[in-house]
C-alpha cells in the first residue's frame, strides 16, 4: 500500500504492486526501504549497483529511479517466474542486467568489477556467501540489508541467524555500520578499507 507521505514514487511502482497482488507475491519490499535505496543510489553518479533478491522488482524500481544514465545495476534472483516479470518491466533498460541464477553461486563465480552499493534482500549475500559479497564492495561503497527486526514470516530459529549475522558484521574492521530500528530493520555499512 502506497503511503500518502511518500513522494516521487517510481512511475512503474503502482503497477508492480498491482502485479504482486495479482500473483499472490507475499514478500514485497517495504516502500521506505525503496526511498532509502533511491537516495543512496543517487549519491553514486556513474555507480555500479548489485541487488541480491530481485523479487518482483519493487526495490529495483526505486534503485533504477535513483540511477543516472551512466550507472549500471545487476539484479539476481533464482525464481524464474519473478525474473520473467521483472524483465517485462525493466528488460529494455540497457543499464540493467537481470540474472536468473542461484545468488550464492552467482556471488562465488562473479569476476567482474566491484560495486558501489550492494542491497542484499535475500539469503545470498546476507546469510550465505556474505564474505564474498562484502569483498565485492568498493571502498566508500554501501552494504544494505533489511528485515533485521523480527518479521511475521520468519521461520522458527531465524532470529538466531540474524543475531549471528549482526555479530559478524560488528566484528569486521573494514566496515563502519549503523543498525537502524526503522522500517523492517536496516543495517547500513560503508566499506572503509
Amino acid at each position: 500500500m502506497e503511503d500518502a507521505n511518500i513522494l516521487n514514487i517510481p512511475s512503474i511502482h503502482p503497477e508492480i504492486e498491482r502485479k504482486s497482488k495479482e500473483i499472490g507475491f507475499t514478500m514485497p519490499s517495504d516502500v521506505y526501504i525503496g526511498t532509502f535505496l533511491k537516495t543512496l543510489v543517487s549519491s553514486k553518479p556513474a555507480g555500479r549497483f548489485l541487488e541480491l533478491g530481485t523479487g518482483i522488482g519493487l526495490s529495483l524500481s526505486w534503485m533504477i529511479d535513483g540511477m543516472d544514465s551512466n550507472s549500471t545495476l545487476i539484479t539476481v534472483d533464482n525464481d524464474h517466474e519473478l525474473i520473467d516479470i521483472a524483465k517485462q518491466y525493466f528488460g529494455t533498460d540497457t543499464r540493467i542486467e537481470i540474472v536468473c541464477e542461484d545468488g550464492t553461486s552467482w556471488i562465488k563465480n562473479y569476476a567482474g568489477k566491484i560495486f558501489d552499493l550492494i542491497f542484499a534482500d535475500a539469503l545470498p549475500g546476507k546469510y550465505s556467501a556474505i564474505e564474498e559479497a562484502l569483498d565485492l564492495i568498493s571502498v566508500g561503497g554501501f552494504y544494505i540489508i533489511d528485515d533485521m527486526i523480527a518479521q511475521p514470516n520468519w521461520p522458527e530459529g531465524h532470529d538466531k541467524s540474524v543475531d549471528r549475522l549482526v555479530s559478524y558484521l560488528e566484528r569486521r574492521t573494514d566496515f563502519n555500520l549503523t543498525k537502524m530500528n526503522w522500517s523492517t530493520g536496516l543495517i547500513v555499512a560503508v566499506k572503509i578499507k
